[in-house]
């Protein structure tokens, strides 16, 4: 940067923000030729300087006039510091710049070494200081001393042609802020270089910041001061430094005015390397869009390519089918059942994956038996023969005579048949006590495709519109309506009912709900609402007479689904109709003694071991009952034994699907498997869940470590309930976790 002594200072004006252009003397008018400087130190030189400020002159050239009179006055100072000789001190001065018809505001006096600017002689270097940063600009480097350089004659030529330049670009600005707001907010002084390509050749000196371009806000608008006479090189105006704060020093006190913005210039045009903020922004976000054009466009041409449009499947791969697309191949799913090839257990396995287990006194009175049913061979026999209560696992022997009985498609029918009366309708039960007084529409939760009562009223109605009476026939069932053994409190409850040859949803009052109250006399409870649905009157019980015309008729689910839902919900009512089906398909009366003897007589037929069974009733609630776990063993190897191997399997296979998954389903589903040590039985364990009080019993399969099918039964006499149950779990949990090879 040049050094500019007092002689060679350039006659114009520094350029600050927001401020309109005005002569100012000694700045932009031309000042009297300043006397020689005092021969005294730089002190004695600034103490001369000291005075007070005498008002400014109107300028000869105002700026533009408000559009509304002015408000308070306002008055704006440039401070000028300058280094003096000496460096014994500091000199400031401030410039004022006073608007069109202002009055100055008068300065206090300070003590300080500040002088309000006016035309001063001084021989002093001007030296330029620190110029204000523009937003985003890198702070200018302290300027460096530089010599004395003459005047050169071209650059005001190249001044003169920049300044025309700035001011049509003044003249296409638009007024968009108040002059209030720009003398508010913009900071004490700014300058406006000349553009670089207009400067003339200086030495080289530090790198400068951006100066920002017009459009970066109203603080980045600069407002020159027209410099009048003389001009001089940019160079020599690097900027303004901030005033430093000190005590006594005028203070900028801006006021507001009403008028008009003036239209801010724009200033001269940056180098290609020094591009506006703005303009990058929108730069960036251009090609921010022509990337992403050139994405999707580029993902188009993939998608066109024969690899990717292959890879994709799009209509127009080279490798797609021709015509339409095959169906899909069909694919048959189907259970692998289990390793039958694999290790065999063996009796020693066995007896010591269940050695610690069977020895919990929670058991009680423990008998049990393991079977392998691929072999038929006993692996673990303890007082197996020994008959004992079996509670529900009595159960296994019901469905088992009965599928053994009757034909795995049988279906119990209930009908309904004219009376001798015409008004009169008999309802004649053939056994079926899952009839469900559901509506037509609705499934039953408990006993899937059970009859509906509404579709044997829906065919009476229309057989015979004229129904007066509805009476009921019981007669298939004979004898007492509870077994030897029952307690007072059993039928009705929540378990059982009286058995009879009809009824609806086995006797229960929410036909939805497995446990819940049953009726009493549940088949003229029947009776009574099939007669409400006619709107004839209830008849009581009648003998149908022979060869009566059947007016409506409705079947049970087949043989084989009514055995499942026994097993699973361990229905004791479903229970006793099926042996008294299997009393009559034995030739025997439709009792409880009927279907005990049957159940027995069947099992003994088909080669079942059945020393020591004592029963009572077909369900297990009568506690009269005795059966050895050898027998239970027996059936449940012949229902797991592979296809083929035993002659009854294929028979008994049904009575497996009934039976409740540990954790999972039925009477296994709650209260079940959920101690430490029966956990691991979940899900692996299937079986029939037997329990009275006192009793505790489990029969049925599992699948063993080596993948082997085990069959067990566990009955557990003298024994708490809840104890007994979590024993006999952990029991069956153990041939889960036995690896008995």
């Amino acid at each position: 940067m040049p050094k500019v002594t007092g002689s060679e200072a350039p006659k114009g004006s520094w350029f600050a923000p927001n401020v309109e252009p005005e002569p100012i003397p000694g700045l932009n008018v031309p000042a009297e030729e300043p006397p020689p400087p005092p021969p005294t130190p730089a002190k004695q030189d600034l103490a001369d300087r000291l005075g007070s400020r005498e008002p400014k002159p109107k300028p000869a050239e105002p700026g533009p006039q408000p559009a509304e009179a002015p408000a308070a006055e306002s008055t704006q100072y440039i401070e000028v510091k300058r280094k003096l000789e000496t460096p014994a001190a500091e000199s400031t001065q401030y410039i004022e710049a006073k608007p069109p018809e202002e009055k100055p505001a008068e300065p206090k006096p300070d003590a300080q070494s500040t002088q309000q600017m006016a035309p001063q002689p001084s021989k002093t270097p001007w030296v330029p200081v620190e110029r204000n940063v523009w937003p985003g600009e890198q702070p200018d480097r302290p300027a460096e001393p530089q010599p004395d350089k003459p005047e050169a004659q071209p650059w005001r030529e190249e001044l003169q042609q920049w300044r025309e330049e700035q001011q049509r670009r003044e003249e296409q600005l638009k007024r968009s802020e108040s002059q209030q707001h720009q003398r508010a907010d913009a900071p004490w002084a700014q300058r406006l270089d000349v553009p670089d390509d207009r400067r003339p050749a200086l030495p080289p000196e530090p790198p400068r910041g951006v100066v920002p371009p017009a459009s970066a806000g109203s603080l980045a608008r600069p407002m020159r001061i027209e410099p009048d006479g003389q001009r001089f090189d940019a160079e020599a105006t690097v900027g303004i430094e901030r005033p430093t704060q000190f005590p006594g020093a005028f203070q900028q006190q801006p006021q507001p005015r009403t008028e008009p913005p003036a239209e801010p210039p724009r200033p001269a045009e940056p180098a290609a390397a020094e591009e506006p903020p703005k303009k990058r922004r929108k730069g960036k976000i251009i090609a921010l869009v022509v990337v992403v054009l050139l994405v999707l466009a580029g993902g188009g041409v993939a998608a066109a390519m024969p690899k990717v449009s292959n890879r994709l499947g799009l209509p127009w791969a080279p490798n797609a089918p021709k015509g339409d697309s095959p169906d899909p191949a069909a694919a048959t799913r189907q259970l692998a059942g289990p390793d039958t090839s694999g290790k065999a257990p063996t009796a020693n396995g066995v007896k010591a994956a269940l050695a610690a287990a069977a020895g919990n006194s929670a058991l009680g009175q423990l008998t049990g038996s393991v079977v392998d049913p691929v072999s038929g061979t006993a692996l673990w026999d303890h007082s197996a023969a020994s008959a004992v209560t079996p509670a529900s696992t009595t159960k296994v022997l019901t469905t088992a005579a009965a599928l053994l009985a009757l034909d795995p498609n049988t279906r119990l029918s209930t009908k309904i048949v004219q009376g001798a009366d015409p008004g009169t309708v008999i309802l004649v039960g053939g056994g079926d006590v899952t009839l469900t007084a559901l509506p037509l529409g609705t499934e039953s939760p408990l006993y899937p495709g059970a009859a509906h009562v509404d579709d044997l009223v829906a065919q009476v109605k229309k057989a015979n519109p004229n129904v007066k009476k509805v009476q009921v026939d019981l007669s298939l069932f004979k004898g007492a309506t509870t077994a030897p053994g029952w307690a007072a409190g059993d039928a009705p409850s929540t378990f059982a009912t009286q058995i009879g040859s009809v009824m609806a949803d086995a006797g229960r009052q929410d036909p939805k709900n497995n446990n819940s109250m049953r009726v009493p006399n549940a088949g003229s409870v029947l009776a009574s609402t099939i007669a409400s649905k006619l709107s004839a009157s209830p008849g009581g019980q009648a003998a149908a007479p022979k060869d009566a015309k059947v007016l409506a008729e409705v079947k049970s689910a087949p043989l084989t689904e009514l055995v499942s839902d026994t097993m699973e919900l361990s229905d004791d009512v479903l229970a006793e109709a099926l042996a008294r089906q299997v009393a009559l398909a034995t030739g025997q009366e439709a009792t409880f003694a009927g279907g005990a003897a049957a159940t027995i007589k069947v099992l003994k037929d088909h080669g079942f071991d059945t020393t020591g069974v004592k029963l009572s009733d077909g369900s297990g609630i009568s506690t009269e009952n005795k059966i050895p776990a050898k027998l239970l063993t027996q059936l449940m190897a012949a229902a797991a034994a592979p296809d083929g191997k035993n002659p009854n399997t294929a028979k008994l296979r049904a009575m497996l699907a009934g039976l409740p998954v540990a954790g999972g389903s039925g009477t296994l589903a709650d209260k079940r498997f959920e101690t430490p040590a029966s956990q691991a039985g979940r899900g692996w364990v299937r079986a029939k869940t037997g329990t009275l009080t006192g009793v505790n019993t489990l029969a049925g399969l599992v699948l063993d470590q080596d993948g082997r099918v085990l069959v067990f039964a566990f009955m557990s006499n003298g024994s708490d309930q809840q104890p007994g149950r979590d024993a006999i779990d952990a029991l069956a949990t153990s041939l889960r976790k036995c690896g008995c090879a």
